[in-house]
């Protein structure tokens, strides 16, 4: 009887630290960093590869973990009752009820589960290469257990197929952006770090008509000009490259590098006589507006051009874009000696901000470290005009999305000043 004893209670001690083991396993490859595991996998190793490998099967997992998890359990719990009944005759039914619930609560769930979320990649890399051949003996019961599930979920009006792969991409976009916040509120990451997270995030979701530089700010060459003067242009311009037209400013004929002017015209010695302009230009490369600054970043990369013209559906110019603007909107301005200081922004000393109407809404809220949405418009003053549903005059002042916006100029129909007030600060 003494031996019968000792056995089960081994047997009970056993089972609960397959139940700790199982337990302890599901939350540590749940919790475990992917992003971390992988970088450990690229630096050869091998545990970290076979974790990846087991959640890259997450249904298989997780359903051969609860499977191991509760037969343990419920045998563990049977080989108690049995042994307390003959003990204690019936009574021992509710001692092996309340000391399982205990043992199994503290010793196979808790304790196990806290040390998983404590060291999470420690404990997968353990538990992995063990679950790894008890998947494989499991699979089969768990291919049938995930059959009835199947069904049963088909029966209830959820189809498996309802995942979608974009939705995935979303969401896991979403968590990137979620673990942004949370680690600049928790370590202090600086602002301008984290406008550089958000807005690699965002590359998909912003058109190059929200970051070119308009047509009405393009600075051209037209190329009927003299040629002393068109290189008097070039080469007092702070801009390497110029759109080239001829007869009409929506006649772009090509774009002049400064360079390639000044290769052709050094050796003239300054008889510009025979020199075509036309003929030192590059072919323009025109893009949509509607292009997005992930793809006009790859297409960049690939023909190893830095300089678009952008134009809308109907062909007509609306501005232009370069590699640079681009850059500019993740790491925030690039400013070089040639460059012309235009911000646009002054921040007063009470929190207001006087700002010219072309600001565009991205910038100002980078550089104030507000949240104005840019869906309807790309410029400070195309939010005012689009939530005011007119033109306003010099003076008139409107409230919307918790700010006072004021006009202190307009020239023709533009906007061309306002200042700007949180109402917190007013």
């Amino acid at each position: 009887m003494d031996l019968e004893l000792i056995i089960s209670l081994g047997a009970i001690i056993f089972l609960l630290i397959l139940s700790g083991f199982f337990s302890g396993s599901e939350t540590a490859l749940t919790a475990a960093s992917r992003a971390r595991l992988h970088q450990m996998e690229q630096a050869g190793d091998k545990r970290a590869g076979i974790v990846n490998r087991l959640r890259d099967q997450h249904t298989k997992l997780i359903a051969s973990i609860l499977l191991g998890n509760n037969l343990v359990n419920i045998l563990s719990s049977a080989l108690a009752t049995s042994l307390l009944i003959s003990l204690f005759g019936e009574i021992g039914v509710v001692y092996a009820t309340l000391i399982m619930t205990a043992l199994v609560l503290i010793f196979a769930e808790v304790l196990p589960k806290t040390y998983a979320l404590r060291r999470p990649i420690s404990v997968a890399r353990f538990s992995a290469p063990i679950l790894q051949p008890a998947i494989v003996v499991l699979s089969p019961i768990v291919l049938g257990v995930n059959a009835v599930v199947d069904v049963t979920l088909r029966l209830c009006g959820v189809n498996s197929s309802d995942h979608d792969s974009q939705e995935a991409v979303h969401a896991a976009q979403d968590e990137l952006r979620g673990a942004i916040d949370l680690h600049s509120e928790d370590a202090g990451i600086i602002m301008q770090e984290r406008y550089m997270l958000d807005t690699i995030l965002d590359m998909d979701e912003v058109d190059l008509s929200e970051i070119m530089v308009h047509r009405k700010n393009v600075e051209t060459v037209d190329a009927n000009k003299p040629v002393s003067e068109i290189l008097d242009q070039v080469l007092t311009s702070p801009y390497t490259r110029l759109p080239v037209w001829r007869d009409d400013p929506e006649n772009i004929i090509g774009v002049i590098h400064a360079k390639d002017l000044l290769r052709a015209v050094i050796p003239l010695h300054g008889d510009y006589s025979n020199l075509k302009i036309e003929d030192l230009a590059s072919e323009p490369y025109f893009v949509p507006e509607t292009t997005t600054l992930r793809s006009q970043l790859n297409a960049f990369l690939e023909r190893h051009a830095h300089f678009a013209l952008v134009v809308d559906e109907y062909g007509a110019l609306m501005g232009l874009v370069t590699l640079e603007d681009i850059l500019e909107e993740i790491v925030g301005e690039i400013s070089d000696e040639h460059d012309v200081e235009v911000t646009g922004v002054d921040i007063l000393e009470n929190g207001s901000v006087i700002t010219k109407g072309s600001v565009t809404i991205r910038d100002l809220n980078r550089q104030c470290n507000w949240s104005l949405p840019d869906e309807e418009a790309a410029t400070i003053a195309g939010l005012v005009i689009h939530e005011a549903q007119t033109i306003p005059e010099e003076g008139q002042g409107f409230i919307f999305y918790g700010y006072r916006f004021e006009i202190l100029s307009r020239e023709g129909n533009q906007i061309t000043e306002l200042q700007i007030t949180p109402l917190s600060d007013v």
